[in-house]
């Protein structure tokens, strides 16, 4: 049995962490949402479900991660009583994370895509119209989709594959930096666009009466869900990095560093969003096609906007593939944890496999786009998400949570007990309740309005 690596600081935990965190959640998914959903109230609605449902999940998964020294595939088999069948959760963990995976690294080749068509100078010149015909061609085009999916793949995984603090822990903390300068110069950049104040008021001052248009169940429901998906929670992604860190700070501390790192990422997105669509007269609540039909059009009319529109892709493909990376070390310590893989052979057979399983997904916008599974204007890729935020990721939760506070499980003294080793914040003993009852609650709230929201309509 080998030794368990470690990470070589605290900061690198904290960022790599907080880098499977971040990703098109934070800078995709969360602008359109909050556009969507009315601006200023569902921010604020937000920032309470990642404290109230985020930051204990979390902990969960860190203690359950460090306790047990494994990754999501054997850390239940170490920590669950003779006989108890926890560690099926394992297999549904492993699953999560491969099809996480067969449709992330995709969408993470299509910012790298855009990174690359804004350099070469691909969108100078052209009109609103012809900015959406780029990204049409481009999902009709499988094999331009492959080629940008296997470059995300390989590269990802020959990271990981020197390591976890020469390949992951380095190459995260260097994409990190970088992402959080980037971020920044586009937030002031955007801020200072003529207009901007309207956009800037509309993202950070609620207002009731859009709450009142939506119902507040709608916003309230959109914002629970947001918060839960943003920190990829329940399919064992932390988990790993719990495994991977001494006793020395409590686990609640880091959870908070983790949530806020990855909340600020989200709200500075908004930042740099918010103004532009104000200042070019754009609707927010857009959708998916935000970020690649109308932050083009955006950048296109702003001077130096080829520089812009290439400096706003690279930070969302290192936003894309810190995810990846985390997770791709999460598949490799599978076959680490289960067969006893070196890492390099682990990093090897899944780079094939994941490249092969990614295909559905590319070919479900050209080839196969006659497949609807979830009935019209639906592919593969919306399946594939489907299963896994609305079922894995919530039902893993859900797992980790009554496995962390029942008797049946782990137990909440254990669970107390692992989070509260070391430095730093404490999680009082009298959150039982609340980790017991609410939290389980809001978790099977949020699995059936997804049902509801799926196929009710």
């Amino acid at each position: 049995m080998e030794k368990r690596e470690r990470f070589a600081s605290r900061l690198g935990f904290i960022l790599i962490s907080a880098g499977c965190a971040i990703g098109l959640g934070d800078v995709w998914r969360f602008p359109y949402i909050t556009g969507q959903y009315g601006g200023g109230i569902f921010v604020l609605i937000y920032l309470i479900f990642i404290f109230l449902l985020g930051l204990p999940i979390i902990t969960m998964e860190l203690a359950v991660g460090r306790a047990s020294q494994k990754s999501i595939a054997t850390s239940f088999n170490v920590l669950e009583k003779k006989g108890q069948k926890w560690h099926w959760m394992g297999y549904a963990g492993v699953a999560g994370n491969y099809i996480l995976m067969m449709f992330y690294t995709s969408v993470a080749g299509w910012m790298l895509a855009y990174f690359y068509k804004f350099l070469v100078g691909q969108f100078e010149g052209l009109d609103p119209q012809q900015i959406g015909q780029v990204f049409t061609d481009f999902i009709a085009n499988p094999v331009e989709m492959t080629i940008w999916m296997v470059i995300t793949t390989v590269v990802c995984f020959g990271i990981c594959s020197l390591g976890l603090q020469e390949g992951v822990e380095k190459i995260t903390k260097i994409l990190m930096v970088l992402l959080l300068a980037i971020i920044v110069v586009l937030a002031v950049k955007s801020m200072t666009l003529p207009n901007a104040g309207e956009g800037l008021k509309f993202y950070l001052l609620p207002d009731v009466n859009r709450l009142k248009e939506y119902g507040i169940w709608e916003v309230v429901f959109a914002a629970m869900s947001q918060a839960f998906f943003t920190l990829s929670i329940g399919i064992g992604s932390l988990a790993i990095f719990g495994s991977y860190i001494g006793k020395e700070r409590s686990l609640l501390g880091e959870s908070v560093h983790i949530a806020s790192l990855d909340t600020a990422i989200s709200l500075i997105a908004g930042l740099i969003i918010f103004p532009a669509c104000f200042a070019f007269n754009v609707d927010p609540g857009e959708g998916p096609g935000l970020v690649f039909v109308t932050l083009p059009n955006i950048f296109n009319s702003m001077a130096g906007g080829r520089v812009w529109g290439s400096l706003f892709f690279i930070f969302m493909t290192f936003a894309a593939y810190s995810t990846v990376i985390a997770v791709f070390e999460n598949i490799i310590s599978f076959g680490v944890d289960l067969w006893g893989w070196s890492r390099k052979k682990a990093s090897l057979i899944n780079a094939i496999l994941i490249i092969v399983l990614s295909m559905p997904c590319i070919l479900g916008f050209n080839v196969l786009s006659w497949i609807k599974p979830l009935g019209e204007n639906t592919g593969i890729l919306d399946l594939e998400d489907f299963i896994l935020s609305y079922n894995l990721l919530p039902l893993g939760s859900l797992v980790y949570v009554l496995f962390c506070v029942t008797r049946y499980g782990w137990g909440f003294d254990n669970y107390l007990e692992e989070v509260n080793t070391g430095e730093g914040l404490k999680l009082s003993r009298t959150l039982k309740w609340y980790l017991s009852w609410v939290l389980p609650a809001i978790i099977v709230v949020v699995l059936i309005q997804g049902y509801i929201n799926v196929f009710g309509k």
